[in-house]
């Protein structure tokens, strides 16, 4: 049996998709629905033993009501919005919840393979390499990102490291994810806008060295995600805190040129403010080092910018509900 928290969401109804892709249906979901129901729509025609609540699922956790035998936690849950304010929220959501999730995992032999963030190196300052001794010197930016930095080192604190798998995801876009409101990629929110009118709109710079357009992250499919998910369920010996990124840095207007090309739009990007409240919060340059997950053994080359944002754009066409 597999356990799959935010089993409902982006990158986690990504990973339930591939299981069944790969006749894998003894698969735990855990959960929130959305008011909305959009996230009921990541599930639709996935197959799955039960769903839980995720209150419910950590209320069987703690009193060890889960007799089913166990065999990986894909720990993809959190509260992923780098703009709340409630820290004690993320602090109990995705911190607390982590290390119960955790303990509960290694009491049930369980491997664990856990969502972390690009967000907790924060300004960059301090480069991007997920060398398990500079772990401790990330400096997030927001709540979010701290709450993630707790967990990593927690994992240290406990002398897990080499028992589970910690992934600091860059920026992840692709399908699934248009239940995630202001937390949806640029492109997802910019699609309709592109096709409708032409038009795209991205933040001014507010940082010398940086023009309009011109901050840059590392962006990576949600396809290739998954199979660096699958890489490691399938080699249990290899444990750790990884970054997942393509290790190369593309602008926002290299986004928006991609996107103008997969649409066949002629494109015209709208600069416009950033807002007050992201701007000593804003990461305006992102680049995994890969070099410790390629060392460990995943070799395949990612998708580039151009041919995920192509996909991507024909299955948002398809999407009539978007």
């Amino acid at each position: 049996m597999i356990v799959v928290t935010g089993g409902a969401g982006f990158i986690g109804s990504c990973l339930i998709a591939e299981l069944n892709k790969r006749g894998v249906a003894d698969i735990l979901v855990v959960d929130r629905w959305d008011a909305d129901g959009l996230k009921q729509r990541n599930l639709a025609g996935k197959k799955y033993k039960a769903f839980y609540d995720k209150c419910d699922f950590l209320q069987l956790m703690l009193s060890d009501g889960i007799r089913d035998h166990i065999t990986a936690v894909l720990h993809m849950g959190a509260c992923s919005s780098t703009t709340g304010q409630d820290r004690e929220y993320y602090r109990r959501n995705n911190f607390e919840y982590s290390c119960h999730m955790a303990r509960w995992s290694l009491r049930k032999n369980a491997r664990l393979i856990y969502a972390s963030s690009a967000a907790t190196y924060g300004s960059g300052e301090g480069g991007y390499s997920d060398a398990p001794e500079l772990i401790r010197q990330c400096r997030p930016l927001n709540y979010y990102g701290e709450s993630k930095q707790m967990f990593d080192t927690w994992v240290l604190d406990q002398n897990l490291y080499d028992k589970v798998v910690g992934l600091k995801f860059f920026n992840v876009f692709g399908p699934n994810e248009y239940h995630k409101g202001d937390m949806k990629s640029v492109i997802a929110k910019a699609y309709a806008k592109v096709v409708s009118e032409d038009k795209m709109t991205l933040f001014k710079s507010h940082r010398d060295g940086f023009s309009d357009g011109e901050q840059m992250r590392d962006f990576i499919y949600v396809k290739d995600v998954v199979d660096v998910v699958f890489y490691l369920m399938g080699n249990p010996k290899v444990n750790g805190i990884y970054n997942v990124g393509t290790g190369h840095a593309r602008t926002w207007n290299a986004v928006a040129a991609a996107l103008f090309a997969a649409v066949g739009s002629p494109g015209k990007i709208e600069y416009v403010p950033m807002p007050e409240v992201l701007r000593d919060k804003y990461q305006y340059f992102t680049e995994a080092d890969m070099g410790r997950l390629r060392k460990a053994g995943y070799d395949r080359p990612f998708t580039s910018l151009e041919a995920a944002v192509h996909d991507y754009a024909h299955y948002l066409k398809e999407k009539s509900y978007l």
